[in-house]
């Protein structure tokens, strides 16, 4: 599929150039430090390929261009599941992804995107922020030379497309699913084979056959992905990602040799971009999802209880296990818990308990 329009018509690469191109005379004088960042996302795909490319503009603009940062998309530089790899040795000075793809590494990571029963954006923001979550963060990546700074979230996630109705916990066996992290741990606990993917291959895999089933994101992103010419089913609420956080990984050795400056330019321009990521995606899905009803025939579905309890009991089974691996895991899982209990019982009196009365009084209904 052809991407490149959707940067064109955003006005990205333009604007990034613009700004190369404005640069005052003294601030192209001085010193410059090349940055280069790779990313886990296909050029110019909507919301998340084009949230990276603009984060990555963003980091150029607001240092005058004393950092001279070069954006590769998935497949221009490294694969997109080689990105940590390339960041972790030096080869590459940051990472814009998704952390959960690292569990592989360490089963701590996955915290750091979305958790089966996990954090919506706002819980996740206070647990980060003011929950201990980033010295947690903080201690799991730089065992592996890292800093890390949360860049961008696109919510609580669509359960995921699939090429049959799924009734009952049991239509989920021997299902060849594409859904990475722990969420695909739980899909595995329920007979299920979950299948790790990179975006820019979703598509190809699902309409040939070689898997039945996908999640990814939410309407926005997923429209223009073309699942529903292999998939009709649509299934909410997504257990396994409530609040996909993302991430951007930096090499921590060469952060340092920054100023301070720079370094604190870094991670305001991230914590810009996890702010404007998560509106523009709530801004979108609404519009995205009349769209594929409406045009293109999607059956929109609920997970039964049934299986959602059946969710629950298996990310317990899979939580147990990552809790054993490691003091690190254990006290990651432990930190994430005590918040989605304190911040969720507030959630569920203020945000839940107001969203629910509001559209039942103006008749807001799915």
């Amino acid at each position: 599929m052809d991407r490149r329009s959707f940067l064109k018509n955003a006005g990205i690469g333009a604007g990034a150039v613009a700004a190369t191109g404005a640069l005052a005379a003294p601030a192209i004088a001085q010193s410059t430090t090349d940055m280069v960042i790779v990313s886990t996302w296909p050029r110019d795909f909507p919301g998340l390929g084009i949230s990276a490319q603009r984060l990555a503009a963003r980091i150029g603009e607001l240092t005058e261009g004393r950092l001279n940062v070069q954006y590769f998309a998935a497949g221009e530089r490294v694969g997109a599941f080689d990105s940590f790899d390339e960041v972790a040795s030096g080869n590459a000075q940051a990472y814009i992804g998704a952390d959960y793809y690292w569990k592989g590494k360490h089963p701590a990571w996955a915290y750091f995107t979305s958790v089966p029963f996990g954090l919506t954006y706002a819980e996740m923001d206070a647990w980060i922020k003011f929950g201990g979550g980033q010295e947690l963060w903080d201690e799991l990546a730089d065992g592996f030379g890292l800093q890390n700074f949360a860049a961008g979230n696109t919510g609580v996630q669509m359960g995921g497309w699939f090429n049959k109705e799924i009734e009952t916990a049991d239509d989920l066996k021997g299902l060849k699913m594409r859904i990475p992290g722990l969420g695909g741990d739980v899909m595995a606990k329920l007979g299920a084979s979950p299948v790790s993917l990179p975006g820019g291959q979703i598509y190809e895999n699902l309409v040939s056959g070689a898997i039945d089933a996908t999640e990814w994101v939410g309407p926005w992103n997923d429209y223009f992905m073309k699942f529903y010419e292999a998939a009709k089913y649509y299934y909410y609420p997504g257990m396994h990602e409530p609040g996909s956080q993302l991430a951007f990984g930096c090499n921590k050795s060469w952060l340092m040799k920054l100023s301070k400056t720079d370094q604190q330019i870094i991670k305001a321009a991230c914590m810009e971009e996890n702010a404007v990521q998560m509106a523009e995606t709530n801004a979108n899905n609404g519009i995205y999802l009349d769209k594929l009803i409406n045009e293109h025939g999607v059956e929109l579905k609920k997970f039964s209880d049934e299986i959602y309890d059946s969710f629950g009991e298996a990310s317990e089974s899979v939580f147990e296990e990552v809790v054993a691996h490691s003091d690190l895991a254990k006290r990651t899982h432990e930190s994430f818990a005590k918040s989605r209990s304190e911040i969720g019982r507030w959630m569920l009196l203020a945000d839940t308990g107001y969203t629910e009365q509001r559209n039942r009084v103006l008749g807001i209904t799915v």
